[in-house]
C-alpha cells in the first residue's frame, strides 16, 4: 500500500535547555507590567488564603474556651473579607493573565507566518504543508496554559511555600522538621518521571503532525482519491495514524497522572506523621490543628509545581518544534549591500550557470545565453530536462550553485528581492486561485488597480466571456484553489493577472497546457498583447503555441543541445525536429 511521506515521523530530540525556556518567556517582556501587577495581586491572594489556619488557631486556642462571641465573630467577618480579597485578586489574574497570553500567542503565530513567508522553496520542496500548519496551530495552541496560567502561578506557588515555611516554622519548629523530612521523597519521584514525560510528550507532538499532515494531503488529493476508489484504503492509513497519536497521548496521559498521586500520597504521610507526633509535642490544640491545615498547604503548591513541569514538558515539546522552525535559515534573503533593481529593460544574461539540488544529480551544467529586452524564449524539452529550474532561477525562488545571472546587467543576487519580483511576472500550468471574488483574484496582480483595469485586463486575455456569464460576474465568488472553475477558466484569470501587473520579464511554465483547442485560439490573441514588448520565457510542451517565439532553445540533461526560431530548428532536424514531427503526427492521428 502507498505510503505517504506525511506518515514519516519528523525527529527532535534536542534536550530540554533553560536557554530554549527562556526564549519563551522573551516573548512576555512587551507585557512585564501587567506581568508584575498579577504576581502582586497573586502575592495578596497567596497571603491571604494562609490567614485562614492562623486565624482558626487564634480563634480555637483564645477564644473558644473563653466564650468571646465577639471576637469570634470579628475572625469570621475578617475571615470571610480575606476570601473576598483573595477571589478578586484571583478573578483579576485570570481576566489579565489569558489576555496576555493570547496577545503573546497571537505574536509567537506572527513571527512563525511572517518566517515561513521567507523561507524558499527548497523548505517546501522536502515538507509537506500540513506538517507546517500543524506547527503554527496546534503547537502555539500547546502553549496557551503555561504562558496563561503556568508561569504566573509558578511564581505564586514558590511565594506561598516560603510563606508556609515561616508560618510552620513559627507555629513549631519540630513539626516542621517532621513535614520536610518527606521532600527527599517527592524529589526522586520528579526526577524518575521528567525524562519519561518528555519523550512521551515529543512522540505525541510528532504523531499528531504525521495525523494532520496526511489528512490536510488527503483533502487536497480528494478527487483523486474518489476517481481511484481508494477511500478504504486511505481510511486505513489515517485510523492508523489517528490510532498512533492515540496511543502515544494515552502514553503520555498515565505518566502525567501518576505525578499528582504521588504528591498526594506525600503529602498524606506527611499529614499522618504531623498527627503521630503532634499529640505528645503540641499542647494546643489550636496549634496542632492549624499546623495540619498548614501541612495540607505546604503540599498544595509543591503539587502545583509538579504540574507545572507536566506543563513545561508538554508545553516544550512544542517550543521544540516552534523554535526549529523560527530557526530555519533563510538561504535566499537581501545581502547588506544589496541594491534596489531600477526599473528594467529587460535583458537576461545567464552566465556559466550550473545548479543542482543534490550534488551527485546536476540539474544545470554550465548554462551560458542572453535574451535581448523584448525577446520572446521557449523552452521545450524532456520532463526533467532543467526547463523549470531556468526560470526558476531566474525568480530567484532558487539561487546558482556556480555561475550568475543578470538583468540589464544587475547581478541578481545582489539586488533586493522586492525590486527584482515586482518587475516579474510568474505563471504555472496550475494556476492558484484564492477563495474569494473574480475581481480580488484579477487585482492581486496589482492591489491599486481599479475595476475598469481589471476588467480591461480580463477582456484582452479572453476571460471576459466567461466571467460575464457568471451569476454576479466579476464579483461571483469562487471557492480556494477556484474549484468551481475549469483549469482553462482558472489559467485565464492567471493571465488577466499577469497582464494587469504589467511585468518587464513574464514566465509562463505550462501556462497554456490544460486549455481546449477553442480556447486556445483566444488565448493566443491574448497572449499576443500579454508578451508585446516584454522580455518573455514560454515553458510549452504543446509546440503549436510557441512557433513564433524569437528563439527556441531545446534543454535536455541540464545543457541547452539546439536554439533558433522554428524554422531554423526544422531545417536543422535535430531534436526539436523530432519533437515537432512526432506531435503533429499524434495530433493529425487524435
Amino acid at each position: 500500500m502507498l505510503r505517504q511521506r506525511p506518515t514519516d515521523d519528523e525527529i527532535l530530540e534536542k534536550p530540554f535547555n533553560m536557554a530554549q525556556f527562556r526564549r519563551l518567556l522573551a516573548y512576555l517582556r512587551p507585557y512585564k507590567k501587567q506581568v508584575i501587577v498579577t504576581v502582586i495581586l497573586m502575592f495578596v491572594a497567596a497571603l491571604a488564603g494562609l490567614s485562614g489556619p492562623k486565624l482558626l488557631q487564634v480563634a480555637i486556642d483564645d477564644y473558644m474556651e473563653q466564650t468571646n462571641y465577639l471576637a469570634l465573630a470579628v475572625i469570621g467577618v475578617l475571615y470571610i473579607l480575606i476570601n473576598i480579597v483573595k477571589l478578586l485578586c484571583t478573578r483579576q489574574r485570570v481576566f489579565t493573565m489569558s489576555k496576555v497570553g493570547q496577545q503573546v500567542l497571537s505574536t509567537i503565530r506572527h513571527d512563525m507566518f511572517v518566517h515561513i513567508q521567507k523561507l524558499s522553496f527548497a523548505y517546501y520542496d522536502s515538507r509537506p504543508a500540513g506538517k507546517i500548519l500543524v506547527r503554527i496551530i496546534n503547537d502555539v495552541n500547546s502553549l496557551g496554559d503555561l504562558i496563561t496560567n503556568g508561569i504566573i502561578n509558578v511564581l505564586t506557588d514558590v511565594a506561598t511555600l516560603v510563606f508556609v515555611f515561616i508560618f510552620l516554622f513559627t507555629l513549631d519548629v519540630r513539626l516542621a522538621l517532621i513535614t520536610t523530612a518527606t521532600m527527599p521523597l517527592m524529589v526522586l519521584v520528579i526526577l524518575s518521571l521528567k525524562k519519561v514525560m518528555r519523550h512521551r510528550w515529543q512522540t505525541v507532538r510528532r504523531k499528531s503532525s504525521n495525523m494532520n499532515a496526511y489528512l490536510h494531503e488527503t483533502l487536497a488529493g480528494m478527487r483523486v482519491t474518489q476517481a481511484y476508489t481508494r477511500e478504504p484504503e486511505t481510511a486505513e492509513i489515517y485510523e492508523q495514524l489517528s490510532g498512533d497519536l492515540r496511543k502515544a497521548w494515552m502514553d503520555a496521559i498515565k505518566m502525567n497522572i501518576l505525578m499528582g498521586p504521588s504528591i498526594e500520597i506525600i503529602a498524606a504521610i506527611a499529614a499522618f506523621l504531623v498527627y503521630y507526633f503532634g499529640v505528645d509535642m503540641v499542647g494546643d490544640v489550636g496549634v496542632l490543628i492549624a499546623f495540619g491545615a498548614y501541612v495540607w498547604r505546604f503540599w498544595q503548591p509543591i503539587s502545583n509545581l509538579a504540574n507545572f513541569y507536566n506543563s513545561v514538558l508538554t508545553a516544550m515539546a512544542s517550543t521544540e518544534r516552534i523554535f526549529e522552525l523560527l530557526d530555519t535559515p533563510v538561504d535566499i534573503y537581501d545581502r547588506e549591500d544589496a541594491v534596489d533593481l531600477p526599473k528594467i529593460k529587460g535583458e537576461v544574461r545567464f552566465d556559466n550557470v550550473s545548479f543542482y539540488y543534490e550534488p551527485e544529480k546536476p540539474v544545470l551544467k554550465h548554462v551560458s545565453f542572453t535574451v535581448k529586452p523584448g525577446e520572446t524564449i521557449a523552452l521545450v524539452g524532456p520532463t526533467g530536462a532543467g526547463k523549470s529550474t531556468l526560470v526558476n532561477l531566474l525568480s530567484r525562488f532558487y539561487e546558482p550553485v556556480e555561475g550568475r545571472i543578470l538583468i540589464d546587467g544587475y547581478d541578481i543576487n545582489k539586488v533586493t528581492l522586492d525590486s527584482l519580483r515586482t518587475q516579474m511576472g510568474v505563471m504555472m500550468q496550475d494556476s492558484f486561485i484564492f477563495s474569494g471574488t473574480i475581481m480580488d483574484n484579477i487585482r492581486y496582480g496589482r492591489l491599486d488597480a481599479t475595476d475598469e483595469e481589471v476588467m480591461a485586463a480580463a477582456k484582452i486575455v479572453h476571460a471576459d466571456g466567461f466571467i460575464q456569464e457568471m451569476e454576479k460576474g466579476y464579483y461571483t465568488e469562487v471557492n480556494e484553489r477556484g474549484s468551481r472553475l475549469s483549469q482553462g477558466q482558472r489559467q485565464l484569470i492567471s493571465f488577466a493577472r499577469a497582464l494587469l501587473a504589467d511585468p518587464r520579464i513574464l514566465i509562463l511554465d505550462e501556462a497554456t497546457s490544460s486549455i481546449d483547442t477553442e480556447t486556445e485560439i483566444l488565448v493566443q490573441k491574448g497572449l499576443e498583447q500579454l508578451l508585446k514588448g516584454r522580455t518573455s520565457f514560454v515553458i510549452a510542451h504543446r509546440l503549436s503555441t510557441i512557433r513564433n517565439a524569437t528563439r527556441i532553445m531545446v534543454v535536455d540533461n541540464g545543457t541547452i543541445i539546439e536554439c533558433g526560431n522554428h524554422d531554423e530548428l526544422m531545417e536543422l532536424k535535430g531534436e526539436y525536429y523530432d519533437l515537432y514531427t512526432a506531435q503533429y503526427r499524434f495530433l493529425q492521428a487524435v
